[in-house]
Parts: C-alpha cells; sequence; structure tokens
C-alpha cells in the first residue's frame, strides 16, 4: 500500500513538473488548443493605437463635456473634423507616441512568439486564418447588404414560426423553437398547406427581385456579383466600375448614419 502510495506521489510529480514546462498546459490536442487560446487572449501583445486614434482616447471626455446633445456619431464626426485642421507639428506629438509604442509593442510581440511551441504557433496561426476570413466574409454581406441584394426566401416552417412565436410555449427562445417544431411534425398537410403557398410566393418574388437585381449589378459593372458566370456579358468600362464605388460608398454613409446611437 505504501509502495503504491509512493508511486501515485511520483507520478503527480511528474504531472506537475509537466505541466511547468508546458507553461501550464496539460498534455494532448485539447489541452494545446485550450492552451494557445490562453495564451493568443490574455498574453499576446496589444497593437498600438494609430495617431487619429490617440487623439480621439485623449479629446473624447473633453469634447464630450462640451456638445453633450451630440450622439457617439456626431462626436466622432466633429472630432474628425479638427483632426483634419490640426497643425501638422501637433499631429507630429501623437505619432511620436505611436512610434515609441510600436517599438516596444515589436519587441513584447517577439518575445511573445520565441516562448510558443511549434503546437501553439501552428493553432495561433489557424486561429488567426479563420478571423480573418470571417471579417472577409462580414464586409462581404455588409456590401450585399448596401447594395440591396433581396432577402432569401422562406420556407414554410420559417413563416409559421414567425407567426406563432410569440404565443408559443417555453421559457426561452429554444425552448419555443423546439416546441414549434414539434408541432409544425403533427400539423397535418392540410395545416401545413397554406404555408407552404406562402413560402411558394416568397420565392417567385426573390426570383423576380434577383433579376432585377442582378441586372443592376451588370449595369454597375459588378458581374462578380451575379449568380451565374454564363449570364456575364462583356467587361463594363472603369466608368461603370466608378459609378459601382460611388454608389456603394454613398449607401455606406447613409447606412452610418442610420445606426443607433451608442
Amino acid at each position: 500500500m505504501a509502495a503504491a502510495l509512493a508511486l501515485l506521489g511520483r507520478a503527480a510529480g511528474l504531472a506537475n513538473g509537466a505541466r511547468r514546462l508546458l507553461g501550464g498546459c496539460g498534455v494532448g490536442r485539447a489541452a494545446e488548443a485550450g492552451c494557445s487560446r490562453a495564451m493568443s487572449s490574455a498574453e499576446r501583445p496589444k497593437r498600438p493605437l494609430s495617431a487619429y486614434f490617440r487623439f480621439l482616447r485623449d479629446k473624447q471626455p473633453e469634447f464630450r463635456q462640451q456638445n453633450p446633445e451630440l450622439n457617439s456619431l456626431e462626436l466622432v464626426k466633429k472630432l474628425a473634423g479638427v483632426w483634419r485642421e490640426l497643425p501638422a507639428s501637433q499631429k507630429q506629438v501623437y505619432e511620436e507616441a505611436r512610434k515609441t509604442d510600436w517599438r516596444k509593442y515589436e519587441e513584447q510581440l517577439a518575445a511573445y512568439k520565441a516562448q510558443l511551441t511549434p503546437a501553439q504557433a501552428a493553432a495561433l496561426k489557424e486561429e488567426r486564418r479563420k478571423r480573418l476570413a470571417k471579417r472577409r466574409s462580414f464586409r462581404i454581406k455588409r456590401e450585399l447588404t448596401v447594395l440591396g441584394k433581396p432577402k432569401r426566401p422562406r420556407s414554410g416552417f420559417n413563416i409559421f414560426v414567425s407567426e406563432n412565436f410569440q404565443q408559443s410555449k417555453g421559457l426561452s427562445p429554444t425552448a419555443k423553437l423546439k416546441q414549434l417544431f414539434e408541432t409544425w411534425q403533427n400539423l397535418s398537410a392540410s395545416q401545413k398547406q397554406p404555408y407552404l403557398q406562402l413560402a411558394q410566393d416568397d420565392k417567385v418574388r426573390y426570383q423576380n427581385e434577383m433579376k432585377s437585381w442582378e441586372a443592376k449589378m451588370v449595369e454597375l459593372g459588378r458581374e462578380d456579383l451575379i449568380r451565374s458566370k454564363e449570364q456575364w456579358p462583356k467587361k463594363k468600362s472603369e466608368a461603370a466600375r466608378g459609378g459601382s464605388k460611388a454608389l456603394l460608398h454613398e449607401s455606406l454613409a447613409k447606412l452610418k448614419l442610420k445606426k443607433p446611437e451608442e
């Protein structure tokens, strides 16, 4: 019995030593993934602010106190105007602070990367790839929204849920959806028919709107956004592409102005 306890003690000591060598991480893929997440979120040095954002950070409290009637968007616009008119000598103060912090950031980043194991470095690289892909996807979706791409058609079940969600039983949205799904499954074909017909009508609406939208995109030189490459006409002129960019920028500006106050 004593020998067994001694062996267990030695095993625990070895395990603790391994954890210390691994920087607090365990062993195995799951442990490596958890360790890489912890290091990426807690220990990775933060990129320093640009000169402009330093100016915003320093001046925003003062300007908010002086202009309490402005919302956050209006306040940032006002500060942006002040920054544009700021003399180069005053901007240089913020730029020098950025350069100083950037040199420190590069040193800290090099030290941080040097302590990573190959597995952690690979995990962080994959994490960054996914983050950038998600950011690209968000930009694409926002662009399509700004360009007015029609909403996809709803299914019969989607329409059923939207009409019955509020009065359905369940404390949480998940519970409500589960209850509605069970109800939908138990409906007869004749009871489902009105919702299926509405879904079919919505599908026709979507097809018609997509044809009009894609024709508009072709006119703007955005053949890359239409569904079938066979439908692409000859490449539009640079003037047409310029018109597309102007429309996008104008729509983005309107979308930003419609954002609710923070």
